[in-house]
């Protein structure tokens, strides 16, 4: 039985290097030669202009712990090429102290359920029983479980070119050929013809995922399930070149079934997820942005609201300013949601920030409130009295709403807004009339 090197923490968590079991809150030790690999995967992405690594780990000179490694705003899997699998979970608030990962790691999955991606829409994420599993496992079984689906369906077949030395002529002789490999054995013919069968390159592909898979995981469920599923694919072949297949792949309607399951086989091959990140010592990481995930997550749950009419994420309709030499417009307006009611605009903007009572002007940044009231100087032509809220994620420190409004703009109201995560149904007391 593998020996599963599982490591969880949260953002803003800390990688520290010792054989520690227990140490700090929200801190992982690993031994030297771990350490050194995880430092070597920040190093090779340091320099990569398209690779945000320092919104992801940074390296820090900690009193308590020397020389470790922080967690940033992206969540996710890593896991190293020696089997370490290190989970940074969101920073999640509840009532309860007794709450822990368990609870987090279930919030985090159902978030990721509203990102505009294809890779998580289409996956019924409430049957998953993810209070037993680690994000990795969880992201394993998002993909076993569509692949059921996809084998239910029926995996697709095509003709494939095939060259065989047969006992009968099928199709057409391969004179050269067979004139080499047949010169004792007379009763032979080398041919080359058609065959229709399952063998083609989309299911190559899956396959050699599932031999990836079976490999990388520590689930005794899903190691079952793997198992079985390649007993289910027991006549197609294992990808002999994974790039070229990737390029074979049909992208047509007759396909389109296929299209979800491929794009997770990018994500565990060729390590294409929302961040790609690149260096020798990682197998593959799985990283998201939490500002994204929270803003799809908001706007999906304010599109089920009863209480706003015309609501709109990513709201394009104006720009800032025009070019007057060519009559250019520059710099458009996207505030996140943009919602109606009888009286009022509402523009909101979400902000995955940890506020906080105890902080000058509650941690919140000049900068937003600026951005917000750009958009509402625009938004005034419709003539309707603006509002204008900042979503937060609710924190110990930070749980009540907050209401301000700009000098000498009384028709321009400002809320804060903290958005309780633990709770099943968010913005329930969000509603027009509060304001």
């Amino acid at each position: 039985m593998k020996k599963n090197k599982h490591y969880t923490i949260t953002e803003f968590g800390y990688i520290a290097k010792g054989d520690k079991t227990a140490g700090g809150k929200n801190v992982i030790f690993l031994k030297q030669k771990q350490f050194d690999e995880v430092e070597q995967f920040i190093l090779q992405n340091k320099e990569d202009k398209d690779v945000q690594l320092s919104e992801f780990l940074t390296i820090r000179s900690n009193k308590k712990y020397n020389k470790c490694f922080q967690a940033k705003n992206y969540v996710g899997v890593i896991q190293l090429k020696n089997g370490i699998t290190i989970e940074i979970l969101p920073k999640i608030y509840f009532e309860e102290e007794d709450s822990g990962y368990v609870k987090t790691r279930k919030i985090f999955v159902r978030m990721l359920k509203t990102l505009k991606s294809d890779y998580f829409k289409k996956f019924g994420l409430t049957g998953l029983k993810t209070e037993k599993m680690n994000l990795h496992e969880v992201f394993i079984r998002m993909f076993i479980d569509e692949l059921f689906i996809l084998i239910k369906r029926g995996l697709r077949s095509s003709y494939q070119r095939q060259k065989r030395n047969n006992n009968f002529l099928k199709g057409k002789l391969l004179i050269g050929k067979h004139v080499i490999r047949n010169v004792v054995q007379k009763n032979k013919f080398y041919v080359s013809f058609d065959e229709f069968n399952k063998n083609r390159a989309e299911n190559r592909i899956i396959k050699t995922t599932l031999y990836y898979l079976r490999r990388i995981s520590y689930s005794n469920e899903n190691l079952k399930k793997i198992r079985e599923l390649l007993f289910r694919m027991d006549k197609i072949e294992k990808s002999k070149n994974i790039e070229k297949d990737f390029n074979r792949c049909v992208t047509n309607r007759l396909m389109s079934h296929y299209n979800n399951i491929l794009l997770w086989c990018k994500v565990f091959l060729q390590n294409k997820s929302f961040t790609n990140f690149r260096g020798s010592s990682i197998s593959y990481a799985l990283l998201f942005p939490m500002e994204k995930i929270f803003e799809d997550y908001i706007a999906s749950k304010m599109k089920k609201s009863s209480y706003f009419s015309n609501i709109k994420a990513q709201h394009r309709k104006y720009y800032l300013a025009k070019n007057l030499e060519n009559d250019q417009n520059l710099f458009q307006l996207i505030p996140d949601i943009y919602a109606r009611s009888d009286s009022n605009i509402f523009i909101m903007d979400t902000k995955w920030k940890l506020l906080d009572n105890k902080n000058k002007n509650y941690s919140i940044s000049q900068s937003d409130f600026y951005q917000l009231l750009s958009y509402a100087k625009i938004y005034e032509k419709e003539e309707k009295e603006i509002i204008l809220i900042l979503i937060y994620p609710r924190t110990k420190n930070f749980k009540e709403t907050k209401k301000f409004k700009y000098h000498d703009r009384n028709n321009i109201k400002m809320v804060v807004y903290p958005v309780d995560l633990s709770k099943g149904k968010v913005l329930n007391d969000l509603q027009p009339a509060q304001f």
